[in-house]
């Protein structure tokens, strides 16, 4: 059967960088919704968007790293259903 490939973690850096850049982002945006010009409900409405649209973002992935997870096992399980069927195959020849 064949090996598959070892995924190796990410670096340091690179898990520095992008929780550095979702903080940056996010203090940003909220920070621009605090400082507007608005009425508080206004401030209010759009706080509760961006809480929302960062939920949604973080469920999005989980659910697509999910799926691509799921279709990697599928695959796997194929082709170990092929391999042994191709096994059967050339012992009965």
């Amino acid at each position: 059967m064949a090996q598959q490939p070892h995924i190796e973690p990410h670096t340091t850096a690179w898990n520095a960088q992008t929780w550095l850049s979702f903080l940056m982002s996010t203090s940003m945006t909220v920070g621009g919704v605090l400082l507007a010009p608005v009425d508080w409900w206004t401030r209010g409405y759009l706080l509760m968007g961006v809480v929302f649209m960062v939920a949604s973002s973080f469920t999005l992935a989980k659910t697509l790293r999910d799926n691509h997870e799921a279709e990697k096992l599928r695959n796997r399980i194929s082709s170990a259903k092929a391999d042994a069927l191709l096994r059967e195959f050339e012992q009965a020849a």
